[in-house]
């Protein structure tokens, strides 16, 4: 089901994690162990939304501050292990705005937000009328050959541009700020321009993250 701007709360219930980037339409699997996340959790669960926002700290994990863009995810699957941690898996709903934190005796961060630059995230999948796939994908087997990467190729060359493209945003070892440009990229060939950049960026020695890591 579609949902509209004024469906969505204006309140959210904030998940800051360094580098790890949720898109609309996209799913993120998260494992939850800290007793504040739990609480926020069991929080979520009791509402009608499910809504976490996901949204990365600017300056370090530890420096307090965090990026004024994030990304909703519903809660839409989770199981409990036998020592007390969540497998969640979000799926990712609308960007929003940060526009003030809420205080309040929660141990974990809230805050009030704004969904309106983000109408657009509400709508069905967004083409990417300019992707040229074939060259994408050679720059493409250059990154994943330097990182010392894997992955299914048929499965990239057949997938649909939104799901390739948002995929490899939200999984390529790159650092946080460079995942925060992805999500702010205003439309989706916007977010592959960006995504070719930084590539290339990378390739010429300029950054990039660990290697051995498999994409599945």
């Amino acid at each position: 089901m579609l949902l509209k701007t004024g469906d969505l709360p204006d309140t959210l219930p904030l998940f800051p994690l360094p580098g790890a980037l949720l898109l609309p339409r996209a799913r993120l699997p998260l494992q939850v162990f800290e007793p504040r996340f739990l609480q926020m959790l069991e929080d979520c669960l009791k509402t009608r939304h499910r809504l976490i926002g996901m949204i990365q700290p600017r300056g370090g994990a530890q420096a307090g501050q965090l990026n004024a863009v994030g990304c909703a995810g519903r809660l839409t699957a989770f199981t409990e292990t036998d020592d007390g941690r969540y497998m969640i898996t979000l799926t990712g709903i609308s960007r929003f705005r940060v526009l003030r934190e809420v205080p309040g005796f929660t141990p974990y961060r809230r805050a009030e937000i704004d969904w309106a630059d983000f109408g657009a995230d509400l709508r069905r999948a967004e083409p990417d009328q300019g992707f040229a796939r074939a060259p994408f994908l050679s720059l493409l087997r250059r990154f994943f050959a330097v990182m010392g990467l894997a992955t299914d190729w048929d499965t990239l060359k057949d997938a649909e541009d939104e799901l390739l493209i948002d995929s490899l945003s939200m999984l390529l070892p790159l650092p946080p700020e460079d995942k925060q440009a992805l999500l702010e990229a205003p439309t989706l060939q916007a977010r592959r321009e960006t995504l070719e950049t930084l590539i290339e960026f990378a390739l010429r020695g300029g950054g990039g993250g660990g290697q051995d890591e498999v994409l599945q």
